[in-house]
């Protein structure tokens, strides 16, 4: 198999040795491309949009992990290299078309190259996800899987109305708690399972690190006009870290006090 060199590794991380339940993870979170692939033959300003990687996620994601002392992981690569959540055999994994703009640089793309991105970017991420969880169970410490994402506000020229929206499928302890807290709040337009539900067919970080390892999990997602700046950042993280404060006291301490 063909080698992809990298400049930096995929994988980034914040807090790793965190005894926070909380494990937060951030499959869009850069949107940096090798050098070998050079613009993927797309102009500067598509490298810049929502197609590229979660706009303003970083700065949310970061800031709640510091906030909690919660492990971060990240990776640093746009979703236009490898989707890192899509699972790897789909074709949205190393998309041809994303919304309306077509990616040059991955259209017939061979197998080998497509093994190569994936060896490169995918497993590291993944591998070093199941690892922290492989940890913290051996450990016997309560974790709660968060994939943090954020959202154009406007697709295929549909608006959509949501603030923030919670993605599940089969935890029924996390996301109804988030929804009813989050619609406590008074002031938010919230989607439940919008404006994606979570699929096997189609997303890969809950269903593979959080539901098959039987793990309390949400997926988040955060319009990006919202968090576009670092304001936006700042006043999300902190909602974020409220809310969390108030999951880990309901779901997490009354467990551990009965341990």
């Amino acid at each position: 198999m063909s080698r992809l060199p990298l400049p930096e590794p995929p994988v980034i991380e914040r807090n790793a040795a965190s005894r926070s339940p909380f494990l937060l993870t951030c499959d869009h979170y850069g949107r940096v491309i090798p050098d070998a692939l050079g613009d993927l033959g797309l102009p500067a300003s598509e490298l810049t949009r929502h197609i590229a990687w979660d706009i303003g996620i970083a700065g949310v994601a970061e800031r709640v992990s510091d906030a909690l002392g919660a492990h971060l992981i990240a990776q640093r690569y746009s979703r236009l290299v490898i989707d890192c959540n899509r699972p790897p055999d789909v074709a949205s994994s190393i998309p041809v078309l994303s919304e309306a703009t077509t990616i040059p640089g991955n259209d017939g793309i061979s197998q080998a190259a497509a093994d190569a991105r994936r060896a490169a970017i995918f497993t590291p991420y993944h591998d070093r996800i199941d690892e922290a969880i492989d940890v913290r169970l051996r450990d016997g410490r309560p974790t709660v899987l968060v994939s943090l994402h954020s959202f154009t506000p406007v697709y295929a020229g549909v608006a959509r109305p949501w603030h923030i929206g919670t993605l599940y499928h089969r935890d029924t302890r996390l996301p109804p708690l988030l929804l009813k807290l989050l619609h406590a709040e008074g002031d938010l337009v919230v989607g439940d399972n919008q404006p994606y539900a979570v699929s096997d067919l189609t997303d890969f970080t809950i269903p593979v690190h959080g539901e098959k390892r039987g793990l309390m999990n949400t997926g988040i997602e955060i319009r990006q006009d919202l968090i576009g700046d670092e304001a936006g950042q700042a006043q999300w993280a902190e909602r974020l870290t409220r809310l969390f404060r108030e999951i880990e006291a309901t779901l997490i301490t009354p467990q551990s006090s009965r341990a």
